[in-house]
């Protein structure tokens, strides 16, 4: 019985019936990625924002060692500042071009990064120096940054006690491209200003004395102090830039959303992807980081053509697993 049924297996017409179930399989898969190009591209715009708050992670692990669990809310007090300002404080302007906010917007992303970065600036002197200077461990350090990360949030969730705002937005056309890609002209700009930021960083660390001192005191914070370098400083720049990044991507979070929506727990939501980039690119790699975010926010977009939008943060955390599996130091992660 087994040899007739190998026979028949390995007849021609079984080999012809296997070709075409490979033809019909080739074919049913490129449909099935035709299908989701359009996710693969949304997961692009909100890598490139996941990209922004785990540069921000990487970069202060690299000098302090120690995870900021904080990033997450960073995010939403930078998102509620810009709310603020174009409620309360800038004109009323319409519609951008092609975009659903106004001008204002853009006054009000830059001041926003700035706020972030006073409150980041302020939690290394009031907090973690401090601890520093007391030889905390790690452990309490984490939880100090834990606590920090709740009041965050429990001062945004006090001032602005709506649970759900919305920024001034006017409905838009989206952009048709082929293979049933639709953009909207939203996510061309957040592509764009995560992009510019990106960059700006790259120069920082490459080519700015201060970007140096940087990249000195990550690598080796008791030579860089021993060379001349204010590491003090250097911390205060880190904490600084990290802000900066979080305030950007708060608010460009919110632009990525289609109806403008602003909720206190949009930033601790994004914490399990923001971690799962940083650690897919390799920890205390900026450049990895930038990666990673890239694979995680793709990921998490395809994920739901099959699963509900509520599992992307568990599809982020198995890609995690999956990465280092086969890579235990992530993407660019350097070997100890």
């Amino acid at each position: 019985m087994l040899a007739a049924i190998l026979r028949v297996l390995a007849s021609p017409a079984a080999r012809r019936l296997s070709r075409a179930a490979q033809l019909v399989a080739a074919i049913a898969f490129g449909a099935a990625a035709a299908s989701q190009i359009d996710l693969a591209v949304n997961g692009m715009f909100l890598g490139s924002i996941l990209a922004l708050g785990a540069i921000g992670i990487t970069l202060i692990y690299g000098v302090l060692r120690f995870a900021n669990i904080a990033q997450g809310d960073m995010m939403t007090f930078g998102a509620y500042l810009a709310f603020f300002l174009l409620v309360s404080v800038l004109p009323e302007h319409a519609g951008l071009g092609p975009f659903t906010f106004g001008f204002p917007l853009l006054l009000a992303i830059p001041i926003s990064m700035a706020g972030v970065a006073a409150l980041a600036v302020g939690m290394e002197i009031l907090v973690f120096r401090r601890l520093r200077l007391r030889r905390a461990n790690l452990v309490t350090i984490e939880i100090a940054s834990l606590g920090l990360a709740i009041a965050v949030r429990g001062v945004v969730q006090m001032i602005w006690d709506t649970p759900v705002r919305y920024y001034p937005h006017e409905g838009r056309d989206h952009f048709s491209l082929p293979a049933g890609v639709s953009i909207a002209p939203n996510h061309l700009f957040v592509a764009g200003a995560a992009l510019l930021l990106a960059i700006g960083l790259h120069l920082l660390l490459t080519r700015t004395k201060s970007g140096k001192a940087m990249r000195a005191t990550s690598d080796n914070p008791d030579l860089a102090r021993a060379s001349g370098i204010d590491t003090d400083r250097v911390l205060l720049w880190t904490w600084a830039i990290g802000g900066l990044l979080a305030g950007a991507a708060g608010v460009l979070l919110v632009i990525f959303n289609a109806t403008s929506q602003l909720k206190p727990t949009i930033g601790f939501q994004l914490l399990v992807p923001l971690f799962a980039a940083v650690v897919v690119g390799g920890i205390g790699n900026p450049y990895g980081a930038f990666l990673g975010a890239m694979l995680i926010g793709i990921s998490m977009e395809v994920s739901t053509a099959w699963a509900l939008p509520t599992y992307k943060p568990a599809i982020a955390f198995l890609v995690m697993v999956l990465v280092l599996l086969f890579r235990p130091h992530g993407l660019l992660g350097a070997r100890d």
